[in-house]
């Protein structure tokens, strides 16, 4: 950019002081470098207790969840015709004789016929 261009902008930049530094601007900016963390310390700082607490709790909740709804549920074993007969009761076969009985019964109950009053 030649002064030509912009005379107003080189007037103006030509009027304003130069910056004035400090006299402990280089301690300064020595110090806030030394003050700068390291990778290890801002790591160790985000390992916080109260992050660690939060974490964990997330954890054990998603793993409780996670064993609730995968655990298989105990299932008994299909039983078998042949194993259910063997475990009946002579008494039983009364009973089922019984019911045979009042199963024909039913079935030629006059109950059935229709009324002729």
């Amino acid at each position: 950019m030649d002064r030509e261009d912009d005379k107003e902008l080189w007037d103006t930049l030509g009027r304003i002081p130069e910056p004035k530094l400090s006299p402990f601007f280089a301690r300064n900016v020595v110090r806030s470098v030394r003050q700068e963390a390291t990778p290890f310390e801002r790591a160790r700082s985000w390992f916080s207790l109260r992050r660690l607490v939060a974490a964990s709790a997330a954890a054990v909740v998603v793993i409780g969840l996670a064993i609730a709804t995968h655990h298989p549920v105990s299932q008994t074993p299909a039983v078998n015709d042949s194993d259910v007969v063997a475990k009946i009761d002579p008494q039983d076969y009364d009973v089922v004789a019984d019911l045979d009985e009042l199963i024909a019964w039913d079935e030629n109950s006059v109950w059935e016929d229709k009324p002729t009053l």
